[in-house]
């Protein structure tokens, strides 16, 4: 321990960014996107609402998020990721407690679109756009162990508020939510979150200034937000991005109800869906590690939609017997390994990081869209029959066409690039070399 505690203190700072944004990302993704299943037979229970109902609150919240994105995206770029955290953890938990007083759907709808702006200033944009500066050289490495932070949300955080829930009530795992949100996000941003390397005299991947040299402005490679719009790839890449997300998001938000069923407890569908996610601890690592190794983003996309179309169709086949839902579970460790990891990667070595929060907004207007109306439409084809068969129709041709639109992606021919100046670093050295600052390449 005594010589291992020196390398720790020594390492690079970009571990250290990293290690608080996947605890940030953990408890966002966990408090909000995984647990949302759980909600719904509560909410139904006590003021007999219907689940598309329900489903349509979560999906107008996402709808709002969406539309906020591009805003958000600017801001993190002019002001910063850790600004802009840490006003949205604290916002976050203040939507939390408007959440637990909910009496009316008006109010469930209105309170989770505050909640979806306002975490969507700490969540998926800002922690993105933080491993994107602070690595280069490792970047699928560190965009893969931040991607574990999302599925431990599933994976930890499920179980515990289900205990919650089942303890004070849902309005009480609000309370908690707000709490816990506020207690360890705002502290991370304050302590541990900066911006860019040269906050800390540092280059990315850690190389440090030299001495004597001042520090001159970050130089950084990539499009503007306007110049993506213009390219047809950007528009192929959100297509793609919105049909993924349709299948998957509606899945994940269904998945604890579908268990049920279909015959499962509630408890055994809370474990299943904590299996699922707690499986991306290992399996994003490992694509995290491949991906620095994989030309063409657009490929690992195609074979992640295939494994995902299989899953899907086995459960749907299977009608979820236990042999059908070992085998999804297989084909769903796979497949989402790399999901929430394709977008950010791609965004990087397609369009550069240069306005990476602005594009990366750009892009969940649409990709976000998918998200919107899947848990509604899952909900409506429950509340009309009863099942989720056809749900699970909808999903898998949504996967199809995915599949399809990463095809596409890998045949047309990508934008050139050019340098930019970080706004606000200022100085007079000359530009980062653009082989640091690229987007990456194979390995």
């Amino acid at each position: 321990m005594s010589r291992l505690w020196p390398r720790v203190r020594h390492a690079y700072y970009g571990w250290w960014v990293l290690a608080a944004s996947v605890v940030s990302v953990a408890l966002a993704a966990g408090l909000s996107f995984w647990s949302f299943g759980l909600y719904i037979d509560p909410l139904e229970q006590e003021f007999g609402w219907s689940r598309w109902s329900i489903s349509g609150g979560f999906s107008i919240g996402l709808l709002a998020a969406g539309l906020s994105s591009p805003l958000i995206g600017r801001g993190i770029d002019r002001f910063g990721p850790r600004r802009v955290i840490l006003l949205g953890a604290l916002l976050t938990g203040g939507s939390f407690l408007l959440l637990a007083t909910t009496t009316e759907v008006w109010q469930w709808y209105l309170y989770q679109s505050l909640t979806a702006i306002f975490r969507n200033m700490m969540f998926f944009i800002p922690f993105q756009t933080l491993v994107s500066r602070w690595f280069d050289r490792r970047r699928g490495l560190a965009v893969g162990i931040l991607g574990t932070g999302f599925s431990m949300g599933g994976f930890a955080v499920v179980p515990i508020l289900r205990a919650v829930i089942d303890g004070v009530q849902w309005e009480g795992s609000f309370v908690v939510s707000a709490i816990v949100t506020v207690g360890v996000v705002a502290p991370l941003s304050l302590l541990l979150i900066r911006d860019h390397p040269s906050d800390k005299g540092l280059q990315v991947d850690g190389d440090e200034q030299p001495e004597g040299v001042p520090a001159g402005p970050v130089v950084l490679t990539g499009l503007t937000d306007r110049e993506a719009l213009r390219t047809p790839l950007f528009w192929v890449i959100a297509f793609a991005l919105m049909m993924f997300f349709f299948a998957m998001f509606g899945w994940t938000s269904h998945a604890v109800p579908y268990y049920e069923s279909v015959g499962y407890s509630k408890w055994w569908a809370a474990q299943l869906l904590a299996i699922a996610a707690g499986s991306g601890i290992v399996t994003r690592l490992i694509f995290g590690y491949v991906a620095d190794r994989i030309a063409r983003m657009e490929v690992a996309a195609m074979v992640l939609s295939a494994f995902l179309l299989f899953g899907i169709l086995t459960l749907l086949i299977s009608g979820g017997s236990v042999i059908g839902v070992v085998f999804f579970l297989g084909f769903w460790f796979v497949g989402s390994s790399g999901g929430p990891m394709i977008e950010p990667l791609l965004t990087a070595r397609t369009f550069g990081i240069a306005y990476f929060a602005s594009i990366l907004g750009a892009l969940a207007v649409v990709s976000t869209s998918g998200q919107i109306v899947s848990p509604i439409i899952a909900g409506a084809i429950f509340d009309a029959t009863g099942a989720y068969d056809w749900a699970l129709v909808v999903f898998a041709g949504a996967m199809a066409l995915s599949l399809t639109a990463y095809a596409v992606a890998w045949k047309l021919p990508r934008p050139q690039l050019h340098s930019v100046e970080l706004p606000g670093s200022g100085g007079d050295a000359p530009p980062a070399s653009p082989a640091r600052d690229a987007p990456e390449t194979a390995g």
